[in-house]
């Protein structure tokens, strides 16, 4: 089984190969920011090199404090998609994000496979590493203030919030490929404050988290 590891930066991308050890039978894509580099830098790829069997996405990402659930994550907490939201496809309003519907119809919500994420689920508890399961919201636009990411986090009921989920759950669906994505939270979603950022404990501890879930996932242990 080939798996494809896809990050967003050299940075998060860095920790996975620095955790990794030698498997041959892992390949790696730095797709780029946000919803458009990542799909066309995937689309890419799967198209060369179709032995891919699956893919893992991994990265960091910011953490909603208010989404009308009672799972929060927190800073420096992993967290593994239920399923991919596209945040911001649809019309600002001053409280809501109306979503298009009727004579626009889009696709904008994406279930990941249930199979690699019950073996994920296994893979991290049998490492003793903790984790949340939700949903993920991904947006063109990340959130800068504590408005903007409450509003998201209630109307979608998110977890956590990142610019390339969705896309890389798309395009996997188009390619019938089954895709996992597994984030750690390096930031809370709150009027921008960079003091307040984990980015390099979050790129490390989610590099490590996706090395131990390659690992076990390509072993077929799991």
């Amino acid at each position: 089984m080939i798996a494809l590891m896809t990050a967003a930066t050299d940075m998060e991308m860095q920790a996975f190969l620095d955790a990794k050890g030698d498997q041959e039978d892992i390949y790696s894509l730095v797709t780029g920011i946000g919803p458009v580099e990542t799909t066309l830098s995937l689309a890419g790829i799967l198209h060369k090199q179709p032995e891919i069997d699956w893919v893992l996405n991994f990265g960091i990402a910011g953490a909603y404090l208010e989404n009308d659930t009672p799972l929060q994550a927190s800073l420096l907490e992993l967290c593994l998609a239920e399923q991919e939201v596209l945040g911001d496809l649809g019309i600002q309003l001053a409280d809501t994000m109306e979503r298009f519907g009727g004579d626009l119809p889009v696709r904008d919500r994406f279930v990941l496979d249930s199979g690699l994420l019950s073996a994920a689920g296994q893979i991290l508890e049998h490492e003793d590493i903790s984790y949340k399961l939700g949903t993920f919201v991904t947006v063109n636009c990340a959130s800068g203030t504590l408005h903007r990411g409450n509003q998201l986090g209630r109307q979608f009921r998110g977890l956590c919030e990142n610019m390339e989920g969705a896309a890389v759950a798309r395009v996997c669906e188009e390619f019938s490929l089954p895709c996992l994505e597994v984030r750690c939270i390096s930031n809370m979603v709150e009027d921008r404050n960079r003091e307040n950022w984990r980015i390099q404990e979050a790129c490390a501890k989610v590099g490590r988290a996706a090395a131990v879930l390659a690992a076990g996932l390509v072993s077929g242990r799991f």
